[in-house]
């Protein structure tokens, strides 16, 4: 029996999390491409609510990094943002999140997390 685009689609994410950031969600897959290597796909979600339409509609903005690119992309990252902190000083963060599951739960009094980014240097 053939399977259908979106179960194909759904068979090629091998690791997935979602980060809420307001009314964004951020969806964080890592995916395997047909020579078995590994990506990720940024996903961001937006909901909008179009007038006169009953039900709200999704804007979808994906990105596409390859494993040869996450330590440049993660210099240019950091890069950026200590110039936007540098630029404000502190401001506010989001309140902590919450995980989804218990493998993601939070780290322990005075253990530091390491970031999404942190994994690739």
């Amino acid at each position: 029996m053939e399977k259908n685009f979106d179960e194909k689609r759904d068979q090629e994410i091998v690791y997935s999390r979602s980060v809420k950031a307001g009314k964004r969600i951020y969806y964080l897959d890592v995916r395997k491409a047909r020579n078995n290597d590994l990506y990720l796909c940024i996903t961001e979600s937006k909901r909008r609510q179009n007038e006169g339409e009953e039900m709200p509609s999704f804007e979808k903005h994906k990105v596409f990094l390859y494993k040869e690119d996450f330590a440049h992309f993660t210099e240019g990252l950091e890069d950026v943002i200590a110039y936007v902190k540098s630029q404000l000083g502190d401001f506010e963060q989001r309140p902590e999140w919450t995980p989804e599951t218990k493998e993601e739960a939070a780290p322990e009094e005075g253990e530091k997390k390491k970031g999404l980014f942190g994994l690739f240097k």
